[in-house]
């Protein structure tokens, strides 16, 4: 990427941001404020002490003589007082600018990493298809975290030095225009020196996020299949890994180091050049009675308060390139466009039916043009409907498609006649209940994950949802019922127990439209058979989709789609479709043991 677009994107990183933290813009402006303040009574004792000078070698002559302090003694008094009125103005203002910018940054990462997460909560499924949980940890969080670095001190620098520069100055070319000149002639190169290093920095910085990313992955992913890494002793093999990740990002950091340390050695000289300048020039003309020696105090002791601070620029520059480098990342995160819009207005007149009606709906996956064609299926309500066949025939499509997961290329699905595009997202998802195949547990009690979907539920409807599943006779059995703790995703709990408080969980939510996407295809023929007799209990007055390869699960379904390929085979309850003798009742053979 060419070094101008390069500094443009920084630029307009560092605009972007500032339009998305406008709701703040009166903090903003006092943080400044008190930071503007602080440096100016910072950098007056400098010229007090000038003013002491004046005040010692002119006496009654001197500048606070003029102000009607007649003897030394007095001026001297005046200027103590003054002294100590600047120091308090100095500590009070810093610290209304240290508490100002550190809660204005806590508020605005508080508010980025929400932001940015309530934007990741509304993408398709396809949006976290295609991109690492780590990649997206990472921004979430250490680069969220980078931001506030940098709004935590470097914004303050930025804005001190700037007033530094525009006091010094002046004050400089109120005493000594020529002398000025010679002081401010390597800011010029500082300035130089900073962009050309933003240059350089920008792409080595943004190589750093991605790094940071990419070990973020990494460690997600093992940690995530430590089990997996054990049993087939690839401890040291993933160790390797990680370590070769993980020297990547120490190698880019390394580059952008040696860049941001180059800069300093360079604004050294060039500081020193301008310190040189006022010492020697100004100490000639104060010798020849040109320049008036409190003046050319003032002038040394400012050289020093201007230029030396210039010296952290490039610390400063190096916090304010990685800060915009987290910010791009941030910012695009936000930016991405949501691909299916919760921009539905319609909601159910009457209490939901269940009935579903699907008309040649057609979805392709982006990457492997796998998906569903030209399916039609009529489904009335309080009827079950079982979906079969091998795996990658669509069937698992067809659900994340009634959820609104993904939005088809052709086709609808209504449910009681609405379009489920013209509903809200909260209407349609709450009116179906899912168990999958993958169960998911978050981290706390047994009560807690069951009233996930009702947290507002009483202690007999959690009990009653746990009988229904099935799940009351091993919730009595753990130590603490109920308040039992199941781990980082219910990693204390056996894999039917999991099925089961995922039923309950779904049950306990009551949703007029049940989904199983083969909820028992990984438990044993207990788990099995105490999962069947639940969905009988259910299964009167609600409609059910069922997703099964065991077709002995199914064979009380009111409806049965064959599907191969994304395309629907065979239709029919379970005794027609051994009638045709086709796919369904070949496979019912190999089953069974007919063949």
């Amino acid at each position: 990427m060419p070094t101008d677009t390069i500094h443009q994107t920084s630029f307009q990183s560092l605009l972007a941001l500032i339009r998305y933290a406008r709701g703040y813009r009166r903090r903003i402006v006092l943080a400044t404020l008190s930071s503007i303040l602080n440096k100016l009574f910072d950098v007056a004792p400098e010229i007090l002490i000038g003013i002491a000078i004046d005040v010692v070698v002119n006496q009654q002559e001197s500048f606070v003589a003029d102000l009607g302090f007649g003897t030394p003694r007095s001026q001297i008094t005046a200027l103590g007082v003054l002294t100590f009125l600047i120091w308090a103005g100095e500590s009070l203002f810093e610290y209304f600018h240290l508490v100002l910018w550190r809660n204005l940054a806590q508020r605005i990462q508080s508010d980025l990493r929400q932001g940015a997460y309530d934007h990741i909560q509304q993408q398709d499924m396809a949006f976290f298809e295609s991109r690492s949980s780590g990649q997206l940890i990472a921004i979430l969080n250490d680069d969220v975290n980078q931001l506030e670095r940098f709004l935590d001190g470097g914004a303050n620098e930025i804005v001190q030095t700037l007033v530094a520069v525009v006091a010094v100055g002046t004050v400089f070319f109120i005493l000594s225009p020529f002398v000025a000149m010679l002081a401010f002639t390597p800011i010029p190169v500082i300035i130089w020196g900073a962009f050309f290093f933003l240059k350089r920095a920008n792409p080595l910085y943004a190589d750093v996020r991605e790094k940071v990313g990419s070990l973020a992955s990494r460690l997600a992913n093992n940690i995530g299949g430590m089990a997996t890494i054990k049993s087939f002793t690839a401890e040291a093999k993933e160790s390797a890994h990680l370590r070769a990740v993980s020297e990547d990002y120490v190698t880019a950091n390394r580059q952008a180091i040696a860049v941001s340390s180059a800069f300093i050695p360079v604004i050294r000289m060039a500081v020193l050049a301008g310190f040189l300048c006022t010492f020697v020039v100004g100490g000639y003309r104060a010798l020849n009675g040109t320049l008036n020696v409190g003046a050319y105090g003032v002038l040394v002791f400012l050289t020093q308060r201007l230029l030396w601070p210039l010296t952290r620029l490039a610390q400063t520059v190096d916090l304010y390139e990685r800060a915009m480098a987290s910010t791009r990342r941030i910012l695009s995160l936000i930016a991405t466009p949501i691909e299916v819009r919760d921009t539905g207005r319609l909601t159910f007149n009457q209490p939901v039916r269940g009935a579903i009606q699907i008309q040649q709906l057609t979805f392709h996956y982006a990457n492997t043009q796998s998906g569903v064609d030209d399916i039609d299926i009529q489904l009335d309500s309080g009827r079950t409907l079982a979906l079969v066949g091998a795996t990658g025939s669509g069937k698992s499509t067809l659900i994340k498609l009634l959820l609104r997961f993904y939005q088809p290329q052709r086709g609808s699905i209504t449910i009681d006649g609405v379009d489920i595009t013209q509903l809200p997202l909260k209407v349609l998802r709450s009116a179906i209940g899912l168990v999958s195949q993958d169960v998911f547990l978050f981290e706390g009690t047994v009560r807690e994950n069951i009233a996930y979907g009702n947290p507002n539920a009483d202690e007999q409807a959690i009990v009653q949802a746990a009988k229904t599943a099935e799940a009351w006779e091993f919730i009595e059995k753990l130590p603490a019922g109920l308040e039992t703790a199941v781990g980082e995703r219910g990693v204390k709990l056996s894999g039917g127990q999991r099925q089961r408080l995922s039923l309950a969980r779904a049950l306990l939510k009551d949703p007029p439209i049940l989904v199983l996407d083969e909820a028992t295809s990984a438990v044993d023929n207990e788990t099995e058979a105490a999962i069947q007799r639940s969905l009988a209990k259910i299964s009167h007055d609600r409609t059910v989709i069922v997703i099964a390869h065991r077709l002995s699960t199914i064979v009380h379904a009111d409806q049965i789609v064959v599907m191969a390929h994304g395309r629907i085979v065979e239709q029919g309850d379970h005794r027609q479709l051994l009638e045709k003798r086709g796919a369904y009742w070949s496979q019912w053979q190999v089953q069974t043991g007919g063949l």
